[in-house]
């Protein structure tokens, strides 16, 4: 067997692994991602889960990491967002959608930033990148601003359990947003 097989057979398993942290992470709490409850529900052993993330904070980094790529890959992967508005416009459409998910997926980054707060750096700079980005081919770096904090703080109320707008007012926040950055939302918020 070739090392092509070996390195085949580690990345699927590595995603297994990290499928399972991220779903036991939503359904059962960051107090249930345990390094023998993750691998039993990925279905491998625990040496298999230790040949790919030697520890609990290997798997949670890369946890962050992973969410952060998805997402990042959503945003860029979108025709048309060469400008900050655009670009700004997608973030907003990706992050309304994502609020109508019962469960975040960024429960997964929660409970790694529960084990280890100091895994919040890749976060923060990731944030920091998109946001000068969107600022930098802005023609109202001060529209993007408002609306980078409005989905952020919506984000934030969502991902802890306290939203306190229903769908109509979300609408509504929504369409005065997209209209600040003169753009129309792609779909209905």
């Amino acid at each position: 067997m070739g090392n092509g097989t070996i390195m085949a057979r580690a990345g699927t398993s590595r995603e297994k692994i990290l499928k399972a942290a991220a779903e036991l992470a939503m359904c059962e709490g960051a107090a249930h991602l345990s390094l023998d409850a993750v691998a039993a529900r990925a279905g491998v052993s625990k040496g298999g889960l230790l040949y790919n993330f030697p520890n609990k904070t290997a798997l949670m980094r890369a946890l962050v990491e992973q969410f952060i790529e998805e997402f990042r890959a959503e945003i860029e992967d979108a025709p048309g967002t060469s400008d900050g508005e655009a670009l700004a416009a997608r973030f907003l459409e990706l992050g309304t959608r994502k609020l109508r998910e019962k469960t975040p997926r960024s429960s997964g980054v929660l409970a790694a930033l529960a084990e280890d707060p100091g895994l919040l750096a890749p976060v923060k700079t990731f944030n920091r990148e998109l946001l000068d980005r969107m600022k930098d081919d802005a023609a109202d770096p001060g529209a993007i601003l408002v609306a980078f904090m409005v989905m952020e703080g919506l984000r934030a109320q969502h991902v802890f359990g306290i939203d306190v707008l229903d769908d109509e007012e979300r609408r509504l926040l929504m369409e005065k947003v997209f209209a600040l950055l003169g753009k129309a939302p792609a779909s209905a918020a």
